[in-house]
């Protein structure tokens, strides 16, 4: 959890454009998973092997990576879209509604399957 409370304040200190109350619901969520690390200064992000899964957007919305059948159910249930990002459509992540990302219980059953399911996808390789 400390570590989390100190990407927080890094981020803050880069003058972030994303607003102290999302990056602090962000870091609530990350926090329940105990095999997840939150980095990114500027963006906050989770990876595994390579692959990241989630990541919170300079506005402030949060793109939540799922496998097709989960995705599909995500965007039903909670009524939104395809996550956008620097003006591309992101094939596999969700757009997370603000009033789910303030939810931390809710969304945790999906941030786990997101874990998940990074975690069956072929590592990348490591740039130097």
């Amino acid at each position: 959890m400390s570590l989390n409370m100190k990407s927080s304040k890094a981020t803050k200190e880069k003058n972030s454009t994303i607003s102290q109350k999302n990056i602090d619901a962000y870091d609530k969520l990350v926090a329940t998973n105990n095999k997840v690390e939150r980095k990114g200064d500027t963006v906050p992000y989770t990876s595994h092997n390579g692959q990241m899964f989630s990541y919170l957007e300079k506005d402030g919305s949060l793109g939540l990576r799922l496998p097709p059948e989960e995705l599909e159910e995500f965007l039903k249930k909670y009524k939104t879209t395809l996550f956008k990002s620097y003006g591309i459509i992101k094939k596999e992540y969700a757009l997370v509604p603000d009033k789910l990302l303030m939810n931390t219980k809710e969304l945790k059953s999906w941030f786990d399957i997101s874990f998940e399911y990074v975690q069956s996808l072929k590592p990348k390789p490591v740039k130097k």
